[in-house]
């Protein structure tokens, strides 16, 4: 008698035993994904101070809620802002394309006059703490002393489908386009790469390395800054290009010659 109610004790602290072990499983869980997402939150916005951030919300609601939402977390007139970094506040506002003048199938760069650099940083402050996303990159990240040969190989492989190989840019499907690359400055490219502005997917850590950004950046800025040595290079545009202007000008020159020649041999 005493076996069989010992037996019946354990039985009913087993359920006991279990539910304990579940509800310390999710707290030690969720405690964990609690303190990662404070970390994340807070490396996040390390580089900016608390006025910063109070001056962007400020600008925020007055320049960039009435389609992003009061708290950034986006209309049906354009996307959340949770977690998309202050590289992709930096990389739109800096570049003129926010706030947009007009809808679109692409929003074009603009002159970014409308805020001064100090509001460009503390707008990208605020967005920071939304959520966690990819930081303003570091002169260093962005410096052109990167491999050039391995970064136009990478161009090649990821960019030039969009881009044309030589960064002329190229036109996509439905209006849009991928524009050109031949002025655009480093801090912009890198940007453009970590957060994949409008038709452009993202190229995060795992996919390009930030040496493989770098030695992209490095093939650019070459490019840039040499141009074309044969000459007259079409803004290269490609074989189309080219081969129109043989067939125009090379081969009209040919006929106009012979058609000359012809005549004054009569």
């Amino acid at each position: 008698m005493a076996f069989l109610n010992r037996k019946s004790v354990l039985s009913r602290r087993k359920p006991l035993a279990a539910a304990a072990v579940i509800a310390l499983g999710l707290i030690i869980t969720g405690g964990s994904y609690a303190a990662a997402t404070t970390a994340a939150k807070a490396s996040a916005s390390t580089a900016y101070t608390q006025a910063q951030v109070d001056e962007g919300r400020k600008l925020f609601l007055a320049n960039c809620a009435t389609c992003h939402g009061s708290n950034g977390q986006g209309t049906k007139y354009a996307p959340t802002l949770i977690g998309v970094g202050a590289a992709a506040v930096d990389f739109q506002v800096g570049s003129g394309r926010m706030p947009a003048q007009v809808s679109g199938p692409q929003v074009a760069a603009k002159d970014p006059s409308e805020f001064t650099d100090s509001q460009i940083a503390a707008l990208a402050a605020y967005v920071s703490t939304l959520g966690p996303g990819p930081s303003v990159p570091t002169d260093a990240m962005v410096s052109a002393d990167g491999n050039a040969t391995k970064g136009g190989e990478l161009f090649r492989t990821n960019c030039a489908m969009c881009h044309n190989a030589a960064g002329a840019g190229g036109a996509l499907t439905q209006g849009k386009w991928a524009p050109a690359l031949t002025a655009t400055g480093q801090k912009e490219i890198y940007e453009a790469m970590a957060t994949g502005p409008q038709n452009m997917p993202v190229f995060n850590d795992a996919n390009l390395t930030p040496q493989d950004k770098k030695d992209i950046i490095t093939y650019l800025v070459y490019l840039q800054q040499h141009p074309s040595p044969a000459g007259l290079d079409l803004e290269n545009l490609g074989p189309v290009a080219e081969g129109l202007f043989v067939w125009i000008f090379v081969l009209g020159g040919i006929i106009a010659i012979t058609v000359w020649l012809g005549a004054k041999s009569n």
